[in-house]
Parts: C-alpha cells; sequence; structure tokens
C-alpha cells in the first residue's frame, strides 16, 4: 500500500518562510511524477510545482522565485521550499505522487494535505 503525508504547515507572516515535506511509505517500482497542489477556500485545486523522475520542474507563474521544488530519492521524500511568502499562498497545500499502474494506466497518489497559513 502506498501512502504520502505531508508535514511542515503552519502559521507564517508575509515574506517569511516554511518548508513542506512529503514521506511516501510504501514499495513503487517507478515514480514518474511528483508535484504538490494547493486548494485556497473557495477556489479549485491547483498545480503549484513538479518535478519528474529526470528532473525536470515547472512552476506555476505566480510562485516562480519564490518556491523551490526538490526530492530525495534515496529516502523516497520530496519538499516544497517556500519563501517570500504572501498572504495569497493562504491554501491547503497537497502532495501528489503518479505511478505507472497496469496496462498504460497511471494512478495519482495524494497525500491528506497541510495548511499554510500566511499572515499580512
Amino acid at each position: 500500500q502506498v501512502q504520502l503525508a505531508e508535514s511542515g504547515g503552519g502559521l507564517v507572516q508575509a515574506g517569511g518562510s516554511l518548508r513542506l515535506s512529503c514521506a511516501i511509505s510504501g514499495t513503487i517500482a517507478r515514480l514518474n511524477v511528483m508535484a504538490w497542489y494547493r486548494q485556497a477556500p473557495g477556489r479549485r485545486r491547483e498545480l503549484v510545482a513538479s518535478i519528474t523522475s529526470g528532473g525536470s520542474i515547472n512552476y506555476a507563474d505566480s510562485v516562480k522565485g519564490r518556491l523551490t521544488i526538490s526530492r530525495d530519492n534515496a529516502k523516497n521524500t520530496f519538499f516544497l521550499q517556500m519563501t517570500s511568502l504572501k498572504p495569497e499562498d493562504t491554501a491547503v497545500y497537497y502532495c501528489n505522487a503518479v505511478v505507472p499502474s497496469g496496462t498504460n494506466q497511471l494512478y495519482y497518489y495524494w497525500g491528506e494535505g497541510t495548511l499554510v497559513t500566511v499572515s499580512s
């Protein structure tokens, strides 16, 4: 059984920093993509950052230069380093992993979310 668990959320002042972690448990033969999403109150879940198994990284325009995604394959963990945080960054942050499953299928694993609150 594969499980993802986020940690590192909390309350921070505008301009501050937080580091989110996503721990992956269970056995995974291949991990195609790791990503961070967020969902603010009244808004749809949106992609914040992603990193592929090959190291390709993409960011949402709103977080470029402020948030950094990285991974530690040996520990089955990936991170979101958040700096220069803004009140607009307030949301529940979810980690996601895309794993091949069966015949040309993909399965998306999700954590339960960690709340980030940025005060002005």
